[in-house]
């Protein structure tokens, strides 16, 4: 019997070790710090063996293959053992992916990655397909292979979970776009970084379909140097045809043409606003097309899909000031899209883990719309140094019920106050979703 050993017992993880236990693996789940009652839970009714607090070298190093969560980087000192010592190190998604004839939609990307694999699922459903959704949202890919059986699953990728593939091959592969995030596990290297979210195409062969945002100058540049077997398809904001476009939109107008059967439907029709929602809305709808969906599917689809919670969400107006939840905006260019999405005066709630940001980007926008700024966490001296001098009032803020309160008291009626943070949540939260959730319950005490 071979055996497994998954290292990290979040979603992705324990997900992973069922899967194993289904398919005759002798598992074993090691996680360095404390396994969540929920999931242990999961692991002793399975009776699973597993270790918190620790790594058991001894027994780690006896495996045959190791399934890595996404969070542990390859200097962590367990996997620099095991690459010593030769042993296979894949991420769940590629674990999950050997034990399924599902047709893949795999959606990558900075920015847009949720709302676009959930508009995906949404077209994909409504269009009647047995169809699951999986990777960064939802439950575990490998826990719904183990336990479901889906025609189609749509995917939200991480570059981490890309790092760790070795046979994974989507049908259709999304790139939405590349901006610098998480360069400190990419060595300050935005290139390393976009190497590892091309990888989501390097498996796929001529019957497949690699979608990518042609306004992108990163991606642009990649795709001249990268050898994509895959069928390409680009989608703009610029209002031309050529070879290779598979979808365009302006101002008026969003057009989606593959195969000679253009799906056109008004701008002002999409449930998303926004230009970013307008890349989303192409890149889903071209997924959906190639996999059969009817247009009319497709046009209903993209102007009644609901909002994604944690990204622009309006919380509550409060004495004629709209509080707006973007805690999923954990890095600049995130926020950037939400800064140039408001037309209200702003004060701004930001701030919290940086990843090796580069905030000059946002200082024109901030300088021209932002009159507060509120930085939350515990250290927020990069922050300051880049925008103390551009807006009229800087506090600082150690919870979420602190910064709801300084933003209150530094609101006027027709102002928004928006958190898009712009950092990761965790000096102060468990994750962006209990930010989110910590600051609409703050709003809603006001």
């Amino acid at each position: 019997m071979k055996k497994l050993v998954v290292l990290g017992a979040g979603e992705s993880g324990v997900g992973a070790a069922l899967l194993g236990r289904m398919k005759n693996f002798d598992v074993f789940v090691s996680d360095f710090n404390t396994i969540s009652e929920r999931y242990k839970a999961s692991l002793v009714e399975e009776g699973i063996a597993f270790e918190e607090g620790t790594h058991s070298f001894s027994r780690i190093l006896k495996a045959d293959l190791v399934v890595k969560s996404p969070g542990i980087p390859n200097s962590a000192p367990v996997i620099a053992s095991l690459l010593e010592e030769s042993v296979e190190i894949i991420s769940e998604i590629e674990f999950a992916s050997r034990f399924t004839d599902a047709r893949i939609v795999g959606i990558t990307g900075t920015n847009g990655k949720t709302t676009t694999t959930l508009l995906t699922y949404h077209i994909l459903k409504r269009a009647g397909l047995n169809v699951g959704i999986a990777g960064n949202v939802g439950n575990s890919f490998a826990a719904q292979v183990a336990t479901k059986n889906f025609d189609h699953y749509v995917l939200e990728l991480s570059s981490f979970q890309l790092d760790e593939i070795d046979s994974f091959r989507p049908a259709v592969s999304v790139v939405l776009n590349i901006t610098p995030d998480h360069l400190d596990r990419y060595e300050g290297d935005i290139y390393k970084y976009a190497a590892a979210k091309f990888r989501i195409a390097e498996n796929q062969t001529e019957e497949d379909y690699f979608l990518y945002n042609n306004d992108d100058p990163i991606i642009a540049n990649l795709m001249e140097h990268k050898r994509i077997k895959a069928q390409k398809k680009g989608f703009t904001l610029h209002p031309f045809e050529k070879e290779g476009i598979g979808a365009y939109a302006d101002s008026n107008e969003l057009v989606i043409n593959l195969n000679n059967d253009p799906l056109r439907m008004s701008i002002h029709d999409l449930a998303l606003s926004g230009k970013h929602n307008a890349y989303n809305s192409m890149a889903a709808g071209m997924a959906s097309k190639l996999l059969g969906v009817r247009k009319e599917t497709i046009r209903e689809c993209l102007s009644d899909f609901q909002e994604v919670e944690h990204r622009l969400e309006p919380v509550l107006q409060v004495h004629g000031v709209s509080y707006i939840n973007d805690s999923k905006a954990t890095n600049v260019n995130s926020t950037w899209y939400a800064l140039e999405s408001m037309n209200q005066p702003i004060v701004w709630i930001c701030g919290g883990v940086d990843k090796g940001n580069d905030y000059e980007q946002l200082k024109a926008l901030v300088g021209d719309k932002v009159h507060t700024l509120v930085c939350l966490g515990e250290n927020n001296e990069k922050i300051l140094n880049a925008f103390g001098d551009l807006v009229d009032h800087v506090l600082e803020a150690g919870s979420m019920d602190e910064a709801v309160k300084a933003a209150y008291q530094s609101a006027d009626k027709g102002d928004a106050v928006l958190l898009s943070p712009a950092c990761a949540s965790f000096d102060l939260f468990e994750n962006y979703e209990d930010r989110g959730r910590q600051f609409k319950e703050e709003v809603r005490k006001l």
